[in-house]
């Protein structure tokens, strides 16, 4: 059975709800600057968006969780807007998050493969920087039961990179957490923490803002895409 959610803890579980972390009126005002974004695809890449930053910087609402963790030189890396709808209704394995954006492709040990992921450029890191990251999830709309929440391993975030292979046993061994959440809510995650959703059995909107949270810069001379 899916753990409750009130006994998650970040530094034990590698994840935590921060319940209302947004009052009405600020979400309100992050709907509007999403609200050209596009629709009825499975996520978003999210650069140069007018007013989002304010949200996401430490000073910000959404950013000064990841600051709690992370510091005050935290700073968000990555953003994705996603949004299962009937007709966008897709369902994810369980996986790691293993890639961060970066502004363009420069050759450093320990670095890659190489992908491009909503037209962004993307490199898997070594593992201990995915290690240092956090992920929050910002919740504009409900998600019970129905609505496909996140699924999370507790605790598999730190058993190191998972081979493919050796995923099942992991999420076996670390059981099964159902990250519900309300609109307003935020979820912050360990980066690398195994995840999986299935498809939402009443298919309805389940907008999301991902953002990724790093502190300091890249090596080698390479840059985050940053938000």
């Amino acid at each position: 059975m899916p753990a409750p959610i009130a006994q998650l803890e970040l530094g034990r579980d590698g994840a935590e709800l921060a319940p209302k972390a947004l009052d009405s009126s600020t979400l309100a005002a992050l709907e509007q600057v999403l609200a050209s974004q596009s629709r009825d695809v499975a996520g978003v890449r999210l650069f140069g968006v007018e007013g989002l930053p304010g949200f996401l910087a430490t000073n910000g609402q959404i950013g000064s969780i990841a600051a709690r963790s992370l510091g005050g030189m935290a700073r968000p890396v990555r953003a994705v807007l996603f949004d299962k709808t009937a007709s966008a209704n897709w369902s994810l394995a369980w996986h790691q998050d293993r890639v961060v954006a970066v502004r363009e492709r420069k050759e450093v040990e320990g670095f890659g493969p190489w992908t491009r992921k909503h037209g962004a450029l993307h490199v898997a890191p070594p593992f201990d920087l995915l290690a240092g990251m956090l992920t929050l999830r910002v919740h504009l709309d409900s998600v019970p039961q129905t609505n496909a929440p996140l699924l999370i391993a507790p605790g598999s975030h730190r058993l190191g990179r998972i081979p493919e292979a050796d995923v099942p046993a992991a999420v076996s061994r670390c059981g099964v957490a159902m990250c519900l959440a309300e609109a307003g809510d935020v979820w912050t995650y360990a980066t690398p923490i195994l995840h999986a959703s299935d498809r939402a059995s009443a298919a309805t909107h389940r907008r999301v803002l991902q953002v990724d949270y790093a502190v300091g810069d890249l090596p080698g001379g390479l840059e985050w895409l940053g938000v």
